[in-house]
């Protein structure tokens, strides 16, 4: 299979890098960067450099099209790639609203396009782990999520125009993909609040009350304003508490005053096993990683966080008519 990538910056470097040493049924053939980097990352590592991302994708020797891009602009890519009938696996956030993300999705299918989104926290060894470990809390009561990162260094992240949101969209579509993965609840309604700490435009801190399905509620704390990074998820059910941190590879199970120390995972990359998976579906042995459906249903977790903190409510997410 032979793979373009739209945008080798930081994260689409690494997408490059595994696809070259680590994912035998993957070929790069292609890369698209606007910067004038990207022709000599393309005579790096051997393969076809195209300035515009639309040639990419035109291109007769690119099977299969990777986008990291900033999300403006994965709408026209999917048009692009459903032109040419190219599978797309896209970045998260799918899109930057509930109506470009749902146009995505409703024409890749269509038009019979494999539609693709990187949730690759579902693939940390810690939140893998914890899915697994799940069932030991009993039936779950409440959870609390919290990702918290450094401030960004991406001017374009307090860019409404390029990017949407803040971390709402960039940072917290990550933990409700994840709630959903873990769990396999449905959001029902959410309540929230945005701040600003050191962004002017968009939000860089989150907090968010959620209901889900089966009574199951819980906080989501979610920031790019301090010097520290967690990404900690805690489950409180019948049996005790499940909790882990996929930063710090940390999971313990406590029961009355007694913590138990599960496991201490070391970091592997994501991107390998996910990579592989995208690859075995592509050639049908697979089914999709994570679905254009999958990524949709973040955004409008997000999307409707940004409306509830906006008109000061509580918002309903209804069943999607997908």
């Amino acid at each position: 299979m032979n793979v373009g990538i739209i945008g080798t910056g930081r994260h689409g470097s690494r997408y490059a890098g595994h696809i070259i040493r680590d994912v035998p049924g993957l070929n790069l053939t292609a890369i698209s960067r606007r910067s004038p980097e990207g022709a000599a990352q393309a005579a790096q590592w051997g393969v076809r450099y195209h300035a515009d991302w639309q040639d990419l994708v035109c291109d007769p020797v690119v099977d299969a099209v990777i986008a990291v891009t900033t999300p403006n602009l994965n709408g026209a890519i999917a048009a692009a790639c459903i032109e040419e009938h190219k599978p797309l696996l896209v970045e998260k956030p799918l899109a930057l609203n509930v109506g470009i993300a749902g146009e995505m999705v409703r024409q890749c299918r269509e038009a019979e396009v494999p539609l693709t989104v990187g949730h690759t926290l579902r693939y940390n060894v810690t939140i893998k782990t914890l899915k697994e470990l799940l069932p030991r809390a009993g039936e779950l009561y409440s959870f609390r999520a919290c990702h918290r990162l450094e401030q960004t260094s991406h001017s374009w992240l307090d860019d409404p125009e390029i990017a949407g949101a803040g971390v709402s969209l960039h940072t917290a579509v990550h933990v409700f993909d994840t709630l959903r993965h873990l769990t396999g609840q449905e959001v029902k309604r959410v309540r929230a609040s945005i701040y600003h700490r050191h962004s002017t435009n968009l939000e860089d801190l989150l907090l968010a009350v959620i209901e889900m399905e089966d009574g199951l509620v819980g906080t989501v704390d979610v920031s790019k304003i301090g010097p520290a990074r967690t990404g900690l998820f805690e489950f409180i059910g019948e049996d005790g508490q499940l909790q882990g941190d996929q930063v710090h590879g940390n999971i313990e199970f406590i029961h009355q005053t007694k913590i138990e120390y599960l496991h201490k995972t070391e970091p592997i990359p994501t991107l390998v096993p996910f990579l592989h998976d995208w690859q075995q579906y592509l050639t049908g042995q697979a089914a999709n990683p994570v679905s254009g459906e999958d990524g949709f249903e973040a955004v409008r977790i997000c999307e409707a966080c940004l409306t509830s903190a906006r008109e000061d409510r509580w918002v309903e997410l209804p069943p999607a008519a997908m």
